[in-house]
């Protein structure tokens, strides 16, 4: 490293200590000291005065095709977006994440104009100045937000805050006197279009309110607001809350209708499962008669198998083949009895044996005769 001499001087006729040191803070101030896009989204968005861009670097004009490039690096592109943004919708925010991502390294400015200007300019809104400051504070593309801004912007506005472009829609917006307020801003080629989001704005927002004005009214008198509060005359009150109670009637019965057909439903399924049930059981009660009663059924058999053994305990043997003679001797002694009748009868084989066997007693009895 090389020493420099105490009193040396340079080439320009001051000394080298003191070049060193005037050359380190002209280096200081060329270096940008621009605020950078939040990377990560744990607090609203700071307001202008707390983060007033005070880089003394020299702020060099940007050509959209350079800022399209991502140059320079060594800062962001402040883009500016400015409105009224009353009763903040998706529209906004889509406008706003449009302006965001123009480029690849976007630092986004959103100017809020405050409620004087915008009663004089454009009416009377919903939100107050304070509210509106609030709701683009938390939206997560805004990197800083400007209150009480122009509502035309001028060449010491553009300095003051650096901006490099203007973004909004590129639909002309006459006010104030003018054809086209960013007029000017496009001639200096600082204007860059955002689309505009169709079906949602804050005018169609508030022809919904007037539009359905009664529905609000009598849902805030029901919440507890007082008509005081809603500015409803007397006699609107009482229509309000009459046709409230009526409501209420209304509902109540829409819910014993809906329960009653819920009853209706479940008795409904209720007896088609005791019918199924019951056909089912039918089915199985004939099917079990069938088989017991049935042509073929298991009590028809029964009965014949005890109707055979019946007829063979009723009916005895045939009598043996060789039987004693029929003659009878002079003597008239009665013949000794068969020894068949003193054997236990035995049931017939079958009904057709019976049948012949007592034919045969009968045959016997008449020749004993």
């Amino acid at each position: 490293m090389p020493v420099l001499a105490t009193n040396a001087e340079s080439e320009t006729g001051i000394p080298k200590s003191f070049s060193n040191e005037l050359l380190s803070e002209i280096m200081e101030e060329i270096e940008h000291t621009c605020p950078q896009p939040q990377l990560t989204l744990t607090a609203p968005a700071p307001f202008a005065g707390e983060t007033s861009c005070q880089c003394r670097a020299p702020h060099e004009k940007l050509t959209i095709a350079q800022a399209h490039l991502g140059t320079p690096v060594d800062r962001p592109v402040r883009v500016y977006a400015d409105g009224i943004f009353d009763l903040f919708h998706s529209g906004h925010a889509r406008a706003l994440m449009q302006a965001k991502t123009l480029f690849p390294n976007s630092y986004l400015l959103v100017g809020v104009c405050s409620d004087d200007l915008t009663h004089k300019f454009k009416g009377f809104t919903v939100m107050n100045e304070e509210e509106r400051y609030e709701a683009l504070r938390h939206c997560r593309y805004v990197d800083e937000v400007i209150r009480d801004a122009p509502w035309t912007l001028t060449a010491e506005f553009l300095e003051k805050h650096k901006i490099d472009f203007v973004a909004h829609d590129d639909i002309p917006y006459s006010s104030a006197g003018s054809d086209d307020v960013y007029k000017h801003i496009k001639e200096a080629g600082m204007f860059v279009p955002t689309q505009r989001t169709e079906g949602i704005s804050t005018s169609d927002i508030i022809t919904r309110i007037v539009r359905d004005y009664d529905v609000y009214a009598r849902r805030n008198l029901q919440r507890g607001y007082t008509a005081k509060e809603l500015n409803v005359s007397f006699i609107n009150e009482k229509k309000y809350r009459f046709q409230n109670q009526v409501d209420k009637m209304k509902e109540k019965v829409k819910n014993v209708e809906e329960r009653s057909k819920e009853f209706v439903n479940r008795v409904e399924e209720k007896s088609h499962d005791l019918i199924q049930k019951w056909e089912e059981k039918s089915r199985e009660f004939i099917g079990n008669f069938l088989e017991l009663f049935g042509p073929d059924g298991a009590w028809k058999q029964m009965f014949q198998e005890r109707s055979g053994r019946m007829l063979q305990a009723l009916s005895p043997r045939q009598s043996p083949t060789s039987s004693p003679t029929r003659g009878r001797s002079p003597s008239r002694s009665p013949s000794p009895p068969s020894p068949w009748l003193f054997r236990k009868a035995s049931p017939p084989s079958s009904p057709k044996v019976a049948s012949a066997s007592i034919s045969s007693m009968s045959e016997g009895d008449e020749d004993e005769k």
